[in-house]
């Protein structure tokens, strides 16, 4: 087996002059790759093909395909500290999230197949921001409990876990939504109607603190 060869960075000529944009350029297209076919069936040439660009300019800015998703990941969480500022009440939390299948398409089927994919914790990047994140939540719907808002038979990490479910259906669950509620899953449409009501749910259930 001949020895691999060393990772050679692009020639000047090779790279974009705007380095953050050919960044963004790669971060669209490996979002658009992943959802499309998951961590595991992604392909970086590819992405490259997607972007327009070298495949080794991937290599440059990312290093590998684990660094781009790293990447993709990091970006998802900055996201997500914008769609949901503190003092968001819970059942406004669930609709942004829910809307996000409209506005952010690409991220929930990346969370979707990291679902579908997982195999242990060493495999999920986003694993440990990830549980931080919900355990807002959590603490959240367990302060509505103690003050008399839930029974104390629910379980609120279950709970939070039901509702991330809902918000994600539109793209976990279109074949079903198309078979009964006769509608486009997809249509801004239905979209937006789809995350009032899991909003109006949330509420009903008592989670809204106002």
């Amino acid at each position: 087996m001949s020895p691999s060869k060393p990772r050679r960075s692009p020639r000047p000529q090779e790279r974009q002059r705007d380095p953050e944009r050919t960044r963004k350029l790669i971060l669209d297209a490996a979002a658009a790759e992943f959802a499309a076919h998951g961590f595991a069936g992604a392909r970086v040439s590819a992405i490259a093909a997607r972007a327009g660009v070298n495949q080794q300019l991937i290599s440059y800015y990312f290093d590998s395909k684990e660094g781009l998703y790293r990447a993709i990941s990091e970006g998802w969480r900055e996201r997500q500290s914008e769609l949901v500022t503190p003092g968001t009440p819970l059942p406004e939390q669930i609709r942004r999230y829910a809307l996000e299948a409209l506005h952010n398409p690409e991220g929930v089927r990346m969370l979707a197949w990291g679902g579908l994919e997982y195999s242990g914790p060493e495999t999920d990047p986003d694993h440990a921001p990830r549980a931080d994140r919900m355990q807002d939540s959590i603490d959240e719907i367990r302060a509505l409990q103690v003050a008399g808002r839930l029974p104390d038979e629910v379980d609120p990490a279950c709970l939070t876990i039901m509702l991330m479910a809902a918000a994600m259906a539109t793209t976990t669950l279109p074949h079903v939504i198309e078979g009964v509620c006769r509608v486009d899953p997809g249509s801004p449409e239905f979209l937006r109607h789809y995350a009032d009501q899991v909003a109006l749910l949330t509420r009903l259930l008592g989670l809204d603190p106002t």
